[in-house]
């Protein structure tokens, strides 16, 4: 009888705790939109065709050759402000009770670096490397807060390096690809009752590929389209639990992060005004379920639970200018609508993920003949997030939901500096 008891509470516990496996990071489910400095400004608006730096070597490696010859380096870093507060309206069961509250603020400050450099090859043929962080970010609630049960702290991490080639196939068509690398660690814990806190690490490395075409319709258009594949991981790490040491041991769970495909043009209207627009499809209906499977002790192999997540492919749309004050000096604008793979059905308090709506400016300021700096800030107003949690290992509220909405907004700063040489 003991010996069930201690396997249910550590199937329940295991549960929980990747019930949010992947899912630390704010914005488009896991991913993080944020990757060039100079693309902030305009809410990342035209990113397949706006080829304003090394940067496009992520968007749209084609995009490298509407660069000017000779190589260049890239360096920007966000610094991002997370906001995820819980308003409680009706939990039920052990979610009643208040604890320590309503969790505090789950979001908080982090840094995100990107790095990005192009070289000519001949004049026909450029090479490119970006070095960025796809997904990342965290959240983190007040230990003791009424939802505990369910998530105090995930956090992912990812890097990603992706070298790319371009090729001119006439004056007006390019084409480009490149190959990704990339790693991602995710540590997620929650109270898992008698088991104490429980606590996941994994990690896996994958590998993907990345296309894009870059059309120069008119002297005055450019037209971009890219596509990036989806990356399979297979994670492997630990669970260890501070109350129960005998259910510690290590797990695997099968994880795929979505392809995703852009359209983007680029129109200078007349001298001092630049506009361009993306649309950009992300397939997250890839990720309808997480299976956790135990791969240490008695029970290696078997499964410890099916968990939900039935998210569905999301649309980002987004518009932007440019206006050019002088020629070393350039005024950014930009608004994206970025819809949200959740549901509120299977949403839950580790990412209180809903639609957003990005508004951005920034500046573009030439500093020497080599060197531009780029200054931009974005907000995100977020929909409220609806949440009705049951109990980790129960169908149903029949020990309780946790049921409320979050308030969440998030803040963008970045600087980038592109030198060229």
């Amino acid at each position: 009888m003991a010996s069930q008891l201690r396997k249910k509470i550590v199937a329940v516990a295991v549960g929980a705790t990747l019930g949010g496996l992947a899912t630390g990071a704010f914005g488009g489910g896991f991913g993080i939109g944020t990757q060039s400095g100079s693309g902030t400004g305009n809410a990342f608006a035209g990113g397949a065709a706006a080829a304003d730096d090394a940067s496009v070597t992520w968007y749209n490696p084609a995009a490298m050759m509407a660069l000017p010859s000779g190589s260049q380096v890239a360096g920007a870093l966000h610094a991002v402000k997370t906001s995820f507060k819980f308003q409680n309206q009706g939990s039920t069961g052990v979610y009643a009770a208040p604890g320590t509250g309503d969790g505090g603020d789950g979001g908080g400050w982090a840094l995100i670096p990107n790095g990005f450099f192009k070289m000519d090859i001949n004049p026909q043929l450029r090479f490119g490397v970006a070095l960025n962080a796809p997904f990342g970010l965290k959240t983190e609630f007040d230990a003791g807060w009424r939802g505990q049960l369910t998530a105090l702290k995930s956090e992912i991490k990812a890097i990603n390096i992706n070298p790319s080639v371009a090729y001119q196939v006439s004056d007006t068509v390019s084409v480009g690809g490149g190959l990704s690398m990339q790693k991602i660690e995710a540590e997620l814990s929650n109270f898992a009752g008698g088991a104490g806190v429980s606590t996941l690490s994994a990690d896996d490395i994958g590998y993907g590929f990345n296309l894009g075409l870059i059309v120069q319709a008119s002297p005055s258009t450019r037209i971009g389209a890219a596509y990036r594949s989806a990356i399979k991981y297979n994670l492997e790490g630990t669970v260890t639990f501070t109350g129960l040491p005998a259910g510690n041991g290590s797990i695997r769970a099968d994880l795929k992060v979505p392809d995703s495909a852009s359209f983007s043009v680029f129109h200078a209207l007349d001298p001092k005004w630049e506009l361009m627009g993306d649309i950009t499809w992300t397939g997250w209906s890839s990720l309808q379920q997480l299976v956790v499977v135990r791969t240490s002790g008695p029970a290696a192999g078997a499964t410890l639970t099916t968990l939900p997540f039935q998210w569905k492919d999301t649309w980002r749309y987004s518009v932007g200018a440019n206006y050019k004050w002088s020629d070393q000096t350039k005024i950014r604008f930009g608004l994206a609508i970025d819809e949200s793979p959740t549901n509120d059905t299977t949403r839950t308090a580790r990412l209180p993920d809903q639609k957003r709506t990005w508004l951005a400016f920034g500046v573009r300021q030439r500093v020497s003949k080599e060197g531009v700096l780029d200054v931009g800030y974005a907000h995100e107003f977020v929909k409220d997030a609806r949440v009705n949690n049951t109990v980790p290992g129960f169908a149903t509220c029949a020990a309780g939901c946790l049921t409320g909405s979050f308030e969440d907004k998030a803040d963008i700063f970045s600087v980038q500096y592109s030198h060229s040489f």
